[in-house]
This record gives structure tokens, sequence and C-alpha cells, in this order.
């Protein structure tokens, strides 16, 4: 078998476990997946062992895990539960609490991961609506599909993000300059779409002497440091500092401390993620030297190549069948194709991300909602979707007509 052929085995088998999330009856999971392909390209001959080392980004797993180690320090420090509560506490309709939760759950994810924002606010959300005796499946929902599109603003707002950034050096200020106008736009179609697709259930009433969870207490020494360490990371990334530097600095900071056992810090870094983008970067490498993907792109036609509504469209399509983050790093060298490689960059960054609210598994962050509530709330396919298409069809649009004029 030829090199192109074993890895296009290597690529398919090891998306396969990437779209699906498992292969049984085996229980290995994305990160293993993608270990046990970079590692078939090596023994396989495809990649030499030093353009294995060397097709993995330190830069992107730095910024990642730099961006782990703050969010876990907050996370410690009982900001989250702390800020929630005062924050939909104010509302005082169905609507308004539904709006509040799409904006909170926006602007968080715009800090910090998205993925995060989802884990520690989907109780809070859940436990709030059913204290107050409505329906929690359209406020779930904000939850998921506003982290979503919020997490468009910035480079730090998703994993994708971070990766776009790490590749092609776009600047935080350049990139919030751009897309942060799509996150707010998004965030207001996402309380439409929402406030539309659920209007019976958000026409009820809440009960009036019911009350949501208390505000947490907030450990005030680690939050003081923890929020200055993420003011000067964010004002150093404004500037133009080396993400991946920057947010290691951060964390190295955060870690220099009394208060604060590193195990438990530790413990709330996504590893299988970190592993899984490591594993990733080889494996497209090996696709990359083996000629598949120029074979892939040359089927494409000249026009739809330099397109920015097709690059947005194949974005969109493949982040839902393998993944935002596969995808992305799978359709690098189509974005590079587009007259403007900048436009490219961002366009791939705001597809992958807003493709995840078309459908329930179009993202991890749905996952990370439907998943903590299920014990409770029932999110089912088409409650999403009738919702998740329009609103993902309208982003997507509006977000295509801005980069054409913003980021020629």
């Amino acid at each position: 078998m030829d090199v192109a052929r074993t890895a296009a085995v290597i690529f398919a088998l090891t998306y396969a476990v990437l779209g699906f999330g498992s292969m049984r009856p085996l229980r290995i999971d994305r990160a293993g997946a993608t270990v046990v392909g970079a590692t078939a390209m090596v023994a396989f001959g495809v990649l030499t062992p030093q353009q294995a080392v060397a097709a993995v980004d330190f830069q992107t797993l730095a910024l990642l895990f730099g961006m782990m180690i703050v969010v876990a320090h907050l996370r410690l420090a009982g900001f989250f539960g702390w800020l929630g509560p005062r924050a939909l506490g104010r509302a005082r309709t169905p609507g308004a609490l539904l709006a509040a939760v799409v904006v909170l759950s926006g602007a968080l994810s715009a800090l910090f991961v998205n993925d995060t924002v989802c884990l520690l606010l989907t109780p809070l959300v859940l436990e709030s609506t059913l204290a107050m005796g409505l329906e929690p499946v359209p406020f779930l929902l904000a939850v998921a599909m506003g982290a979503n599109v919020g997490s468009v603003a910035t480079i730090v707002g998703n994993p994708q993000n971070m990766l776009v950034a790490g590749v092609s050096r776009i600047g935080y200020a350049r990139f919030a300059a751009v897309l942060a106008p799509v996150a707010a736009a998004g965030l207001a179609l996402t309380v439409l779409a929402l406030r539309l697709g659920f209007r019976r259930e958000l026409s009820a009433r809440p009960a009036p002497a019911a009350e949501g969870p208390r505000a947490r207490p907030l450990h005030r020494g680690l939050f003081a440091k923890t929020l200055v360490v993420t003011v000067l990371l964010v004002a150093a990334l404004v500037a133009g500092a080396p993400p991946g530097l920057a947010a290691l600095a951060a964390a190295s900071v955060l870690l220099v401390t009394r208060r604060v056992k590193p195990v438990k810090v530790y413990a709330l870094v996504d590893w299988a993620l970190l592993v899984m983008f490591a594993g990733l970067f080889v494996v497209v490498e090996g696709v990359e030297r083996s000629g598949l993907a120029a074979r892939w792109m040359a089927l494409l036609a000249a026009g739809p190549r330099e397109s920015l509504a097709a690059l947005v469209g194949g974005t969109a399509l493949l982040s839902n069948l393998v993944s935002n983050v596969p995808a992305v790093l799978l359709l690098k060298g189509w974005a590079t194709r587009l007259a403007s490689p900048e436009q490219g960059w961002l366009a791939l960054a705001m597809a992958s991300t807003l493709a995840g609210n078309l459908t329930v598994v179009g993202s991890v962050a749905n996952l990370i909602v439907i998943e903590q509530a299920r014990d409770r709330a029932r999110v089912g396919f088409w409650a999403y979707a009738r919702v998740g298409v329009p609103l993902t069809l309208a982003t997507l649009a509006l977000g295509t007509a801005w980069l054409a004029v913003a980021a020629r």
C-alpha cells in the first residue's frame, strides 16, 4: 500500500471515531483515536518521528492549557456560582430571564472557554427555572446556544478559535474587532429565535414565591488575585503579546500560591482535549505530506475554492460531521486559498463555531448541557432543531456578509 493510501485509511478510521465519539465494541474515545492515528502515521512511514513532533503546534497547546489553569482558579474561587444567581436573579419575567441567560452565557464564553461556561451555568439555570415553575428546555438551549455564539468573539472563546489564532497568527485585537460584532448580533438573534420557538413555554408566569439557588460565597483572596491576572492577560493579548506565552505567564503566576493545592487545579484541566489536539496535529500533517489534502482540494473548481460562501458552507457541514476542531484542521488549506487569507481564517473560526447550533450533536457545549440536565429535563432532537437550524442559517448568513465587508 502506497503512502497516500495508508494515510487515507488512518485518516478515515481516526475521523470515524471523531465523528461518532467511539468505535464499538471498543471503548476508544476521541483523544485515544488521535493518539492511535498519530502513532500509526509514524509507524507506517507516512511521517518521520521528527516530522510528527514538528507538526504539533505548541503555541496553541500553550494557549489552551494556560486558559484552563486561569478558569480553574476562577472555579475554585467560586466566581461562577457567585456571579450567576446575581445576574439571573434580576429577571422578573420568563422572557427577561431567557435574555439574561443568553447574554450571560455568551459574555462569559467570549472571555473564557465556552465548554467550561456551559458546565458551570447549566446546573444554575436548571435549578432556577424549576424553582420558578418554568419549563427548563428553552433556558437550557439559551445556555448552549448563547455559549456557542458568544465564543465567536475572541481567540480564547473556544478551542477552534485558539487553533485558528495559533496557526494564522491573527492577534486578539484584530480577531475581536472583526468577529465580536458577529457575536453581538448573533446573541440578539439567539434571543429572538428562542422566544419565537418557545412562545407558549415562555408565556407561563413564574411562581411568585419561588426562589432560585442562592449565590455561593466568594473566596475573595483567590478571586482578587485571579481577577487581576485575568485582566492583565487580556491586556497583554490586546497589546499583541504572543497568546501562548501570555496564557502560560498568567497560569504561572496563579500556580505560585499558598492557598490552593496544585492537584485541585490540575483536576480541572481537560487533559483529554490537549491530547486530542496534539494527536490531530500529527494526523492532519500526515494527510498533507502524503498529498491527500492537495488531491481533495483539486476536486474543487477554481470558483468554489476561492469563494467565501463555499468555505463557510463547507466548514459548517464538516463541523457537524466530525466536530469543529478536526474540521478546522482539515480545512486550513482551503482558508489560505481565498484572495484574503485573513478572511479565510476568520471565516473558518466563525463558521465552525456557529455551526455548533445546527443540531444537538453540533458542539461539545450542547452535549455538556444535555448530559447535565438529562435526569430532570429532556432536550429532544426536534425541540433543539426547530430553533437551531434557522438560527444557524441566519447567523452564518449574517457573519458571511459581515466578513465580506470587514475582512477583505
